[in-house]
C-alpha cells in the first residue's frame, strides 16, 4: 500500500503533459486522420508516440537527477541552445495560446449552444478563468484539478470508443475510392499529423519545469524510478487517446467523404454532431463535455508551461533569478500571455492560419535539433553514468532524431521548393 500511495503522490508531470499533449493534435489530427483515411492511421500515430518518446523522458530523467531544469541544461551546453529555445519559445508565445484558445471557445459555444457572441468574446472569459485559476492555484491547483479533468476524458472517451465499435462502421457513399496517402495532400498530412504527435518536442523543457515544481512541492521527492514510472503513466494515456479519436474518426466518417471545417465553432459542431447521430442523440452531452475537457485542459496546462518557460529562459539569458521564483513574476507572466494572446485573436484573428503555419514551420524545422540537444544534454556530465538512459533508448532517441530529420528536410523541400 506505501508503494501505491508513494506513485498515487508522484502523480503530476505526466498527466500535465497527458492533458496539454491531448489538445488539437488529437481532437482535430486524429479525428481527420481517421475519418479521412482510415484505421491504417493508427501506424503513424504509435510511431510518432514512440519514436519522440526519448526526448520527453529525457526531460523528466534530468530534472529527477539533477534537480535542474532541461533549460539549464541547454544553457550548460552553450549559450547559443539557449538561444535558440528562446527564439521557438518566442514563436510559441504569439501563436499557439491564441490556436488553443480559439478552438476551446468555439467548442465552448457549441456545448453551451451560445450564440451572438463573437469567438474572441468567449475566449476573453476562457483567458480570464484560466488565468485567474493559475494565479490563484498555482501548481498544486493545477496538478490536481487535472488529475479530475484527465479522468473524466479518459472514461468519456473509452465509453465513446466502445460504442462506436458496437454500433459498427458508417455507411459509405456510393463508388467510395479511398483517397491516396502518398500524394503531396496526404504527405502533407502526414507531416502535420506527426509533427504535432503527441505535441511538439520543445513541449520537453516544459515538463522538465513541471518535473522542478513537483520536487518541490513534495516533502519526499519521487525517486528517478519513480517519476519516470508517473510519466509513462502519462505519455500512455496521451497515446491511448489519440488512437481513440482516430478510431471514432475511422467509425464515424470514413467514407462518408464529409469536409470538416477550419472554422473553430463549425468543426466543434461537426465533430460532435456527426458523433452523436451515428452513436445516438443521447450521447451528445457526453461527446462534448469530452470534447471541451480535451481543450480546456490543454489551455490551462500550456497557459501555466509558456508562462513558465519564458521566466526561466530570461533568468538564464540574463543571469537572473528574479522571474522564475518570483510569485509576482508569475501572475505577470500569467497575464501577459493572456493579453498578448487575445489581442492576436482579436486583431490578427483573420491571418490565424498564417501565425499557425510560421510556428507549425518553426516546430517542424527544430524539432530534430531540440531532440539532439536533450540527447546531448542527458548524456553531459551533469548525469551520472548509472542515470543516463540504457542502450535501447539511446538507439530510440538517435532512430527518432533520424526520423524528424528527414520530415523537416522534406517539410523545407515542399514549402520552398515544390
Amino acid at each position: 500500500m506505501s508503494k501505491i500511495y508513494s506513485f498515487l503522490k508522484s502523480l503530476g508531470p505526466g498527466l500535465l503533459f497527458a492533458s496539454m499533449a491531448i489538445g488539437t493534435s488529437h481532437l482535430v489530427l486524429s479525428t481527420k486522420a481517421g475519418a479521412q483515411y482510415g484505421w491504417i492511421m493508427i501506424v503513424p500515430i504509435l510511431l510518432a508516440n514512440l519514436l519522440k518518446y526519448p526526448f520527453f523522458e529525457f526531460g523528466i530523467r534530468y530534472t529527477n537527477v539533477t534537480k535542474k531544469s532541461l533549460i539549464e541544461g541547454y544553457q550548460n551546453l552553450g549559450k547559443r541552445y539557449l538561444w535558440l529555445y528562446a527564439f521557438i519559445t518566442l514563436i510559441s508565445t504569439f501563436t499557439i495560446l491564441a490556436a488553443l484558445y480559439i478552438v476551446t471557445a468555439g467548442l465552448f459555444a457549441n456545448l453551451f449552444k451560445i450564440s451572438g457572441i463573437p469567438v474572441h468574446i468567449i475566449a476573453l472569459g476562457l483567458f480570464a478563468l484560466i488565468s485567474l485559476v493559475l494565479i490563484i492555484g498555482r501548481y498544486r491547483l493545477l496538478e490536481n484539478s487535472l488529475k479530475l479533468v484527465v479522468s473524466i476524458l479518459f472514461v468519456s472517451l473509452l465509453i465513446t470508443t466502445v460504442l462506436v465499435f458496437y454500433k459498427g462502421q458508417v455507411a459509405p457513399v456510393p463508388d467510395f475510392t479511398p483517397p491516396p496517402i502518398f500524394d503531396e495532400v496526404g504527405v502533407l498530412f502526414l507531416i502535420g499529423l506527426i509533427g504535432w504527435m503527441p505535441t511538439a518536442v520543445e513541449a520537453s523543457g516544459w515538463v522538465s519545469l513541471w518535473g522542478m515544481e513537483k520536487l518541490k512541492s513534495m516533502d519526499r521527492p519521487p525517486t528517478t524510478k519513480q517519476a519516470l514510472q508517473e510519466f509513462n503513466l502519462g505519455y500512455f494515456l496521451t497515446t491511448a487517446l489519440a488512437v481513440f479519436f482516430m478510431v471514432i474518426g475511422w467509425k464515424t466518417l470514413y467514407g462518408t467523404q464529409t469536409e470538416l471545417s477550419g472554422n473553430a465553432v463549425v468543426f466543434a459542431d461537426q465533430v460532435v454532431t456527426l458523433f452523436t447521430a451515428h452513436i445516438g442523440n443521447w450521447s451528445y452531452f457526453l461527446i462534448a463535455v469530452a470534447a471541451f475537457a480535451t481543450m480546456f485542459s490543454t489551455c490551462m496546462t500550456a497557459h501555466d508551461a509558456i508562462t513558465r518557460v519564458s521566466l526561466d529562459v530570461l533568468d538564464k539569458l540574463f543571469d537572473t533569478h528574479r522571474f522564475g521564483q518570483n510569485k509576482k513574476a508569475f501572475t505577470l507572466g500569467v497575464l501577459t500571455m493572456a493579453v498578448i494572446n487575445w489581442v492576436v485573436i482579436t486583431l490578427l484573428g483573420a491571418n490565424m492560419g498564417n501565425l499557425v503555419a510560421l510556428a507549425t514551420f518553426v516546430s517542424f524545422v527544430f524539432a530534430p535539433i531540440l531532440g539532439w540537444m536533450n540527447h546531448k544534454t542527458i548524456i553531459s556530465k551533469d548525469v551520472p553514468h548509472t542515470s543516463q538512459p540504457g542502450k535501447t533508448l539511446r538507439i530510440l532517441s538517435y532512430l527518432g532524431i533520424f526520423f524528424l530529420s528527414a520530415f523537416a528536410l522534406y517539410y523545407c523541400w515542399i514549402s520552398f521548393f515544390s
